[in-house]
């Protein structure tokens, strides 16, 4: 059963733990791009057909699922694409595509009011926006209103409560935190820049429905014009980590990829990257520095000192997925 841990906002916004010491904002904080002007309305961009609150994507903006994905407060997720016209997204080897200018990434976050029967209708709470311009991926937020009409560009971020039933029939309620314009470019950064983290060609490889067959999602990227030519079978793949079928050490090595290689890689922010940490998934185990600092690790993340931004309860299977995973090491 699903377990909620509330954790305190205002100490994990002055603390900042980042499994052994705090982190300042000076050593988080790259400039925020400016290549972009927002528009104040998300209906000002055409993503979704008919009423808006029914999450139909335009013509324009095809749907992106990811394998493994991020937790967020047990929110679910649409991620959808657009690309300028007669433009491709190109294979960049296992990470993420290059993207061309004018690219648009949404990622819309709601909840079910009952996860056991989806026609009872759904929470929107917020939509991001990733917009390439100028070589730079500009960042922004639109906070959905009660009626569920629109949604207006919010950069200061808030918190929200939010409340559900989820698929064992209890009734959830959270806190649930928007992050504020610094907040999306803190985890949002690679080499000092502004990235996409999810729409990874590796966490695209896998079978999806499309039109009521199954396919290679990157074959059918490909098969729409949107993705370049090349052989599938060059890509890796990364597990979906809520598969207990699959083995667990690539279960627990694709929730640390998923959850945690952002901000612990060499080229994140340089407090954590400093740590020699590397939760990557190809990442060979030994270089992964999870050997030596297993005590550490599940540490913080029983405790809920990790993540640092994005949650605001923990994620109590995540946490039992680590556990499992480090003591059988």
């Amino acid at each position: 059963m699903k377990k909620s841990i509330l954790i305190s906002l205002f100490t994990i916004a002055v603390s900042i733990p980042l499994l052994l010491e705090s982190c300042s904002k000076d050593d988080e904080m790259i400039p925020i791009p400016e290549t972009e002007q927002f528009e104040q309305n998300l209906s000002a961009y055409n993503i979704y057909q008919g009423e808006i609150k029914d999450l139909i994507p335009s013509s324009d903006f095809q749907l992106l699922e990811l394998s493994a994905s991020l937790f967020v407060n047990y929110a679910e997720k649409q991620r959808l694409v657009k690309l300028p016209d007669g433009e491709q997204m190109t294979m960049n080897g296992n990470g993420s595509p290059i993207f061309p200018n004018g690219t648009i990434l949404v990622k819309t976050f709601y909840y079910f009011n009952d996860e056991r029967d989806a026609t009872l209708g759904k929470k929107i709470i917020e939509t991001r926006l990733l917009i390439k311009n100028e070589g730079l991926w500009n960042v922004a937020t639109y906070v959905w209103n009660e009626s569920q009409t629109e949604a207006s560009l919010d950069l200061d971020g808030f918190d929200t409560q939010v409340n559900w039933i989820n698929l064992s029939g209890n009734n959830r309620s959270i806190m649930y935190h928007v992050p504020n314009q610094n907040e999306c470019v803190s985890c949002h950064q690679l080499n000092s820049e502004v990235v996409p983290l999810g729409p990874t060609l590796r966490n695209m490889n896998f079978e999806v429905m499309r039109n009521g067959t199954a396919i290679n999602q990157l074959a059918h990227l490909q098969s729409i014009g949107i993705l370049n030519d090349f052989n599938i079978s060059q890509i890796n793949q990364i597990p979906d980590y809520n598969n207990e079928s699959t083995n667990l050490a690539e279960r627990g090595r694709a929730y640390l990829d998923m959850n945690c290689a952002h901000c612990h890689n060499p080229s994140a922010w340089s407090k954590p990257a400093g740590k020699g940490y590397d939760f990557r998934f190809e990442t060979e185990l030994d270089n992964t520095r999870i050997l030596d600092r297993k005590n550490k690790i599940k540490e913080v993340v029983q405790n809920g000192e990790m993540p640092y931004l994005g949650t605001t309860v923990i994620d109590q299977e995540g946490v039992d997925l680590i556990i499992q995973y480090i003591n059988s090491l």
